[in-house]
């Protein structure tokens, strides 16, 4: 029996008479572009969080840039992000000529040290990102305490989170506003790319929405200088059926999670992630285990036909995009030692527990027998 990192066929197959009719009704339509199901689910989503606006745009770079973009951040100025954390949260920043600045991640829920950020801010400083990274909350009511003091403006990237509750308070509504992914693996995924920005304020959402189709919301009026990104209608509809199956989906990995931690606790060398608590409460896009045995467990799961992933195998500030920042080996340990340690273990919502306990007899097989 074979486990794969990650599978959408069995969920796929469970929706298929859901699937099929939007696909009809997407053919009968013949509306491809920010049409009726676009609006559909921008309200949705937008209900789903409790936020007044939502501007679906084409990916979740575009959505973190736009929403920087809409708040005048530019160059001169810097925003704080995660040192650990997907290539896009840096990239973003970078877009606008903003620059990123790294502060150190909690090694238990890898998200970002609230106790570093003072510290790490400059009269530069204009914005911070929090992460909420593989479904773990960032610790919000602190950081935006923070945020008020200093007048920084906050940016969720909540691609990896969505339904994960930090103070009974779904991530993604705490921030000015919120940036989102619907890539395939997410826990909400499309069959394609595609992204979304939540906003409180109208003017930010107005921007949002005449910035992502060319800087215009009526046809051949150009108010902006603005991109092409838009959520397809087809995308648009499958994340629509899909949405109203998140809460169970999350449910399902939060299980997963507490299986496998069942299975390896006190197994090897192992630090598994935190399960969290009443006022913090992930959902599990990852499972992200700790050994300084990460290379040779992953090649010894591959052997024996389980799937893992590494996120993410080089820090960001060592990448030789970011060369030009000066940071060099040591500069963020913290980061770096997650990088050669963390593993990924598959944690998709229609995972049998029986190939849960199978990943994690290999695992304690590895630590028993090959070390």
């Amino acid at each position: 029996m074979e486990v794969p990192f990650f599978s959408a066929l069995r969920q796929h197959a469970a929706l298929q008479k859901e699937l099929e009719s939007a696909f009809a009704r997407f053919f009968q339509q013949g509306t491809f572009i920010l049409g009726k199901e676009v609006k559909m689910f921008e309200d949705a989503y937008a209900h789903f969080h409790d936020m007044p606006f939502c501007t679906s745009v084409a990916n979740g770079l575009d959505a973190i840039f736009i929403s920087l973009k809409s708040l005048h951040i530019g160059p001169g100025d810097e925003v704080l992000v995660p040192s650990h954390t997907c290539f896009a949260t840096w990239l973003a920043v970078s877009r606008t000529g903003a620059t990123p600045v790294p502060v150190e991640v909690n090694p238990g829920n890898f998200t970002i040290d609230v106790n570093l950020l003072e510290a790490a801010s400059t009269s530069r400083t204009k914005a911070i990102i929090p992460v909420h990274l593989y479904g773990h909350p960032c610790a919000m009511p602190p950081l935006i305490a923070l945020a008020h003091k200093h007048h920084w403006y906050v940016v969720e990237d909540n691609a990896q989170a969505q339904g994960a509750k930090c103070h009974q308070q779904l991530t993604g509504s705490w921030g000015d506003m919120s940036a989102t992914s619907f890539y395939p693996t997410k826990n909400l995924g499309a069959w394609g790319d595609g992204g979304a920005i939540l906003s409180n304020k109208e003017i930010h959402h107005q921007f949002h929405q005449a910035f992502r189709n060319y800087g215009s919301v009526e046809k051949d009026v150009h108010r902006l200088m603005g991109v092409n990104s838009r959520l397809d209608e087809l995308q648009a509809a499958i994340l629509n059926i899909k949405l109203k199956h998140l809460h169970v989906w999350n449910a399902r990995r939060v299980g997963h999670a507490k299986h496998y931690h069942q299975l390896l606790s006190g197994v090897g060398d192992l630090i598994l992630p935190d399960l969290g608590d009443e006022n913090h409460q992930p959902v599990f896009h990852l499972y992200v285990i700790q050994t300084a045995y990460r290379d040779r467990l992953k090649t010894y799961l591959e052997a024996h036909g389980i799937g893992t992933g590494i996120h993410y195998p080089t820090p960001i500030h060592l990448q030789e995009a970011y060369y030009d920042l000066g940071y060099k080996e040591g500069s963020l340990p913290i980061a770096e030692r997650l990088s050669k340690t963390i593993l990924s273990l598959p944690i998709w919502p229609e995972l049998e527990l029986t190939e849960i306990e199978k990943v994690a007899q290999a695992i304690r097989t590895f630590f028993s027998n090959h070390l």
